[in-house]
């Protein structure tokens, strides 16, 4: 007996979800090369301030472990008249008087005296060279670098994001609901921008550095509340712009027809479709912030003298190069040199993997 066993129906054809805007995204950024250095870049930056804040790397940088301008060692053989004085072995004794009958206390001088000695004699030398040199109180200049990173990458990042939210939900507001509030929302971003930015930053830093009540807010959460506060008007123009063009479209139509919120067609469904936009000017901010912390910093409207900075190492740098000390100037410099360079490119891949135009 034999069973044929006959089908009349076919396979049901299998649906593939296509990739999403963020899969497409990190497919085009994969493929670009520059981006992904500029990616790892920024990565080891995050990686290395996260680490001094934890105290795994430059933990010590306030350690004066050197001489005055200690060398680099790579000028090990250089002349260092600082490194003479203080590590010298010879200082000239003064021979001692007795004044035990004018001065009951004459004794104890000597004692004293001796103690001194012994406590200097026990003392660890400061080291004549260090890795990047030392500077002007024998602090490793490669650990400040690397502190300074910590501050300039923090207020850079934390101003960016106050910027962008504000700039979003200012964006927002206007380019959806239009009208006397679209009017006032431009009026209040002309008044911003009729200023150039770098007046309008330091016009900030110098009404909240002589003011009393800001007293216990100076230093770095003044610089990052500045920086937010003025940064965000680029941030304003691009997204208002991209919620008069969503605006019009069918899908949000669609969700004002089954009886979506206002609040809910802005930001659930339009925001994350102008996403990229945010995260694109999110990443250009905080290369312009960190700039503009270092101009601060500079100019001693910034970071306080008892912290550091790559601004406030500049400062520092800036006499130091009459006598010819130019490390600290390049570790800044350098430092802050790679990675707004390695930002700068990072946001320009990003803007390419996130355009929607490209397939």
């Amino acid at each position: 007996m034999s069973a044929v066993l006959t089908t009349n129906s076919t396979a049901a054809p299998i649906h593939q979800a296509s990739p999403g805007l963020w899969t497409l995204a990190w497919r085009r950024l994969k493929r670009d090369k520059v981006g992904m250095v500029s990616l790892v870049v920024v990565v080891f930056f995050l990686l290395m301030i996260a680490g001094s804040y934890t105290g795994i790397v430059a933990k010590n940088w306030s350690k004066e472990v050197g001489v005055s301008y200690a060398n680099p060692s790579f000028l090990s053989g250089a002349v260092n008249l600082e490194a003479k004085v203080e590590n010298k072995e010879s200082v000239a004794k003064v021979p001692y008087v007795d004044l035990s009958d004018i001065d009951p206390l004459a004794p104890r001088y000597k004692e004293w005296e001796e103690r001194t000695a012994k406590i200097k004699v026990t003392e660890t030398p400061r080291a004549e060279t260090l890795l990047f040199g030392g500077d002007k109180w024998g602090r490793d200049v490669l650990q400040k670098a690397i502190k300074g990173a910590q501050t300039s990458i923090f207020v850079g990042l934390i101003a960016a994001f106050i910027a962008t939210f504000i700039g979003t939900i200012l964006g927002a507001l206007s380019g959806y609901l239009g009208g006397r509030v679209g009017d006032f929302m431009e009026w209040f971003y002309n008044v911003f921008s009729s200023i150039p930015y770098i007046l309008l930053i330091l016009a900030f830093a110098a009404v909240f550095a002589s003011s009393p009540a800001m007293a216990d807010f100076r230093g770095v959460p003044m610089v990052i509340a500045i920086l937010g506060l003025t940064g965000w008007t680029g941030i304003y123009r691009l997204i208002r712009a991209e919620f008069i063009k969503h605006g019009s479209r069918e899908y949000v139509k669609a969700a004002e027809a089954i009886g979506a919120s206002h609040s809910r067609r802005m930001f659930v469904h339009i925001l994350p479709n102008v996403s990229h936009v945010c995260l694109v000017q999110l990443s250009q901010h905080v290369v312009q912030f960190i700039k503009a912390e270092v101009i601060l910093s500079y100019l001693g409207l910034g970071v306080p003298v008892d912290s550091v900075s790559w601004g406030t190492m500049l400062a520092e740098a800036q006499s130091e190069l009459v006598i010819g000390k130019w490390w600290q100037l390049a570790a800044a410099g350098i430092s802050m040199a790679i990675l707004v360079t390695a930002f700068s490119m990072l946001t320009d891949s990003l803007r390419d993997a996130l355009d929607p135009k490209i397939k």
